[in-house]
């Protein structure tokens, strides 16, 4: 009972640390090199943005309201994002793989500017799918929540020691917000595996590892391609 009043009465999830991470991913793709771009520079991130500003209208700080057209329209820009970004991933390591690179270092920031787009797009997917989304989350009681698609601590340490208990989901009503799902992309993308949050659904495991494999796979081919500039 007290998990509940604690939810009915608390803010919603504010709109901030989401929409930063948005705009930084359309930034990035926009410096990118037009050779990993698709079409004119600047179509890409216009039509990201056609996308983002009607979400920014409807929920301008706080994530308090939702319905069925906003919800697709905000999968809708994590997928445009996701796909551009993939795009990207894919010409750079033909590039990569090719040896049709010629400015080393530029190619190299673009290989770290995917990489971060990377982290952000999946931070934004893992949020908005998990428990239906940061609506659902901060406003629906637990149990008409969706199933979980992650465990994180929280969700279990209500038998912990006092001073670690009372921040648990079942004694403070805690709710993972976006910066906890970004966590969880940089540390899947650094350490290539789930570190202290575990995927539970099957969505949320091949999202997860289609995160992991492609953090690796550009690590490695940039790595291979730093050591051969070295060499020459």
């Amino acid at each position: 009972m007290n998990d509940e009043r604690t939810r009915q009465t608390r803010p919603a999830e504010p709109r901030l640390p989401a929409a930063v991470a948005v705009m930084a991913a359309i930034g990035l793709y926009t410096v990118l090199p037009s050779a990993l771009q698709i079409g004119p520079r600047f179509v890409i991130p216009v039509l990201e943005l056609l996308l983002f500003v009607p979400l920014v209208l409807a929920n301008p700080r706080r994530m308090s309201k939702e319905n069925r057209f906003l919800r697709r329209l905000s999968i809708g820009l994590v997928l445009l994002i996701a796909l551009s970004n993939t795009t990207a991933l894919v010409l750079l390591i033909r590039s990569l793989v090719a040896g049709e690179a010629t400015a080393g270092g530029q190619l190299l920031a673009a290989a770290g500017q995917v990489w971060l787009t990377n982290v952000l797009v999946f931070a934004l997917a893992y949020w908005e799918l998990d428990r239906g989304g940061p609506v659902s989350r901060f406003r629906v009681d637990r149990p008409g929540l969706p199933a979980a698609d992650f465990r994180f601590p929280q969700d279990e340490d209500h038998d912990a020691i006092s001073e670690v208990a009372q921040r648990s989901s079942a004694r403070s009503g805690w709710t993972p917000g976006f910066i906890d799902y970004l966590f969880v992309s940089v540390t899947n993308s650094s350490a290539f595996s789930p570190t202290d949050t575990m995927p539970l659904t099957v969505r949320a495991k091949l999202l997860m590892a289609v995160e992991s494999v492609s953090a690796l796979m550009l690590s490695v081919l940039v790595v291979s391609f730093a050591v051969g500039l070295l060499g020459r």
